[in-house]
């Protein structure tokens, strides 16, 4: 047996009975016909309406999964769409919010399709093992592009003509109901006080976006009011920084000239310090000369003199006997 649709699992197997000790295999497989693939599946009435049933109660839970997710825009629409402009923060806090729910919506429907895939395993081999007949799946046909077109034909065709006139089935089972006490009727309640729950958080929800939207609002005129303010006071400051400027210009120039009075000033005192220090030059060389000269008058002067005289005669006789007595010294140490 297989079954192949978008939304329900698409099986090939392979089954042999388990008490039978002969290598026997017997293989059942799909063989979809493009010429009848509008028509059936290639299964038995039987079989066929079974994937019919499944593929009906898919497109069920697609169809409410799908309002779902349209509901999320909705009340996005409704409860935070409410300004003309947004800033580019709000719209990605908007998209990540929008996103986050979308993603958790579409987890749990992917997470509870797969459930109930297994589910649907469970039951064919369940049944299988009262036979004791082993299946084996083929996990390569569940992406058979092939296949999948086939079968979302048969389902377009099976379901276009469903829509058309009612099928009456009086031979297909009916589910037996839920016992309506016990656990049942608390799960309700409990549905019921969640929902009122969730209706108060919605109501709260607006007012609290209402009082957001408001707090925006106010904060939106304090800007503008501090945007004028900040304005008025660039303006005020714009004027007396151009009085200062002014100011700061004539002072300048004044300093500039008042720096240039005192340096043609030093200009003059240094030429006039210059002219006195060269002649201050002339006159200290002139007086050097002078002192030299003095110095030899007076040396020779001295050397005139008799004390000079006798002086250099002693000094003569003391180096003449200080000259014998070396010879003689040396002449001692010699014999010795």
């Amino acid at each position: 047996m297989t079954v192949c649709s978008r939304g329900l699992t698409c099986l090939r197997f392979h089954w042999q009975p388990a008490a039978s000790k002969q290598p026997t295999l017997l293989r059942s497989r799909f063989l979809c016909d493009p010429a009848t693939a509008m028509a059936e599946l290639g299964l038995n009435e039987h079989h066929q309406n079974e994937v019919i049933n499944y593929m009906r109660f898919a497109r069920s839970k697609r169809g409410l999964r799908l309002k779902t997710v349209d509901s999320c825009f909705q009340d996005l629409k409704e409860s935070r769409l409410v300004e003309e402009t947004y800033t580019v923060d709000e719209v990605t806090e908007i998209l990540s919010g929008l996103q986050a729910v979308v993603h958790s919506e579409v987890e749990s429907e992917l997470i509870n399709t797969a459930y109930t895939n297994v589910l649907l395993l469970r039951q064919l081999f369940s049944q299988a093992e009262k036979w004791y007949l082993k299946l084996q799946t083929d996990i390569s046909e569940l992406e058979n592009r092939e296949l999948l077109e086939q079968v979302a034909e048969f389902e377009k065709a099976e379901f276009t003509s469903s829509n058309k006139k009612p099928i009456i089935d009086i031979t297909k089972p009916k589910l037996i109901p839920i016992n309506e006490g016990g656990t049942t009727e608390l799960l309700n309640k409990e549905i019921l006080r969640l929902q009122q729950e969730n209706e108060k958080l919605k109501s709260r929800l607006k007012t609290i976006e209402i009082q957001a939207t408001n707090a925006l609002d106010e904060k939106s005129k304090l800007e503008r009011t501090l945007q004028d303010l900040q304005l008025d006071q660039g303006n005020e400051q714009d004027f007396i920084k151009a009085h200062d400027l002014d100011d700061l210009e004539n002072t300048v120039a004044a300093l500039k000239n008042e720096f240039q009075k005192t340096l043609n000033d030093k200009t003059e005192n240094q030429k006039s310090l210059e002219e006195n220090l060269a002649a201050a030059k002339h006159d200290l060389l002139r007086v050097q000369e002078q002192l030299s000269m003095a110095e030899k008058e007076l040396e020779k002067k001295f050397q005139q003199t008799a004390a000079y005289r006798n002086m250099k005669e002693i000094l003569t006789k003391k180096n003449d006997q200080i000259r014998d007595l070396r010879k003689r010294l040396a002449r001692y140490e010699s014999e010795d």
